[in-house]
């Protein structure tokens, strides 16, 4: 598991919530009671032996994520930051992203990140209907968004993303549209919009088994994400990957390197990572966590060691999530094959079926195949060999 890049991002995991959302399936505890402290030494330990097998000159983007990591105190967060600032190499006009929850950001904890070069910041808005909020298991309400954004504005923090998410239980067309109205008005330089997924292990499967929850059909599903195109392009956000929308020069950097295919750390309980032909995964249960980085062992749970064929497989299942498609010409300089040679067959086929665009540097999916990306991609996770 050589890393031969001189440049890795880093993903960093922060475990712990205040409230438990009925919807997420992600790594989380509930905060009270938990060896937070503990927790963050062992993830700057973690970081250190990392660093000894796999060295990196440069650390391209790093994204803190959770959980959610402002419900840490601000002592904690400044140990947290000045620890991963420490250990990794990092260029201050690189992207620097934390998560956050409106109405949990205070004062300190906004000063604490700027000091140590936090410059974007993402936020879970989900959406502006309070009494939807309160069904999905949101602790805020639209007004500690309002509140949170007047608050960064007035401290001159401006590179904010949100996130909303669509086809909530309950949610109408009618109370979406509203939701995307406000957003767009908040004038943000980047939005990500997703659709709800039905995770097992949550509280919404359960529901939805037990017929208590009624979820907005699969047209009803398919309009909201035509409008969202439309109403960002509209504002001036472009769609540049199926979920993500910006201004021009505003992309999310971090997420661009996970479907560019690119190497990174995956740091924290449960937290994922690529390096060199090795994707890997840390045991996810706090304890399961902190257990090997007492004896100064890596928390490793899995890894999975990648083909060739693998790794253009993901090339082409990540790159087609982007608006710009697979680049013919990266897929050549990665793996000394064109991709007409790897897929001469499934190309012009999807291209017949009117999911796939191709043109002289790239293939990408059409509009059509936005629509029904998870068939596209399908095709191209068969066994080639």
């Amino acid at each position: 598991m050589k890393n031969n890049s001189n440049s890795t991002s880093a993903y960093i995991h922060i475990p712990f919530c205040e409230h438990i959302c009925y919807y997420c399936d992600f790594n989380k505890v509930f905060l009270e009671g938990q060896p937070v402290d503990e927790y963050i030494q062992s993830l700057l330990k973690e970081i250190r032996l990392t660093k000894e097998h796999y060295p990196s000159n440069d650390t391209k983007t790093i994204y803190i994520g959770g959980g959610t990591p402002t419900s840490l105190s601000a002592n904690q967060l400044a140990v947290l930051l000045e620890g991963v600032r420490n250990l990794l190499p990092f260029d201050p006009k690189n992207e620097f992203t934390v998560e956050a929850n409106p109405g949990d950001l205070t004062q300190e904890k906004l000063h604490v990140m700027k000091e140590y070069g936090v410059n974007r910041l993402s936020m879970g808005v989900q959406t502006f209907d309070n009494q939807l909020l309160k069904k999905i298991g949101r602790k805020h309400t639209a007004e500690d968004v309002y509140e949170t954004m007047k608050f960064l504005e007035k401290e001159n923090f401006s590179n904010v993303s949100i996130d909303l998410i669509y086809a909530l239980p309950g949610q109408t067309l009618e109370g979406f549209r509203d939701t995307l109205k406000r957003a767009i008005e908040l004038d943000l330089p980047h939005y990500s919009l997703y659709s709800l997924i039905l995770e097992n292990k949550t509280m919404f499967m359960n529901w939805v088994r037990q017929g208590r929850l009624q979820l907005p059909d699969q047209e009803v599903e398919a309009q909201m994400f035509e409008e969202t195109i439309i109403a960002m392009e509209k504002g001036g956000r472009h769609q540049y990957e199926v979920s993500n929308f910006a201004l021009k020069g505003k992309e999310s950097q971090h997420n661009l390197i996970y479907w560019d295919n690119e190497h990174y750390y995956g740091f924290g309980a449960g937290a994922s990572g690529y390096l060199g032909h090795t994707r890997y995964r840390n045991h996810g249960p706090i304890q399961h966590y902190l257990k090997p980085l007492r004896d100064d062992q890596l928390p490793t749970v899995e890894k999975e060691i990648l083909t060739l064929n693998n790794q253009m497989e993901e090339q082409l299942f990540l790159g087609l999530r982007k608006k710009d498609g697979v680049s013919k010409a990266q897929f050549k300089e990665k793996f000394g094959v064109t991709l007409e040679q790897v897929y001469k067959e499934k190309i012009p086929k999807l291209i017949e079926k009117g999911l796939l665009l191709e043109n002289d540097t790239s293939i990408q999916l059409s509009e059509k195949g936005l629509f029904v990306g998870n068939d596209v991609f399908e095709e191209f996770l068969i066994d080639k060999e």
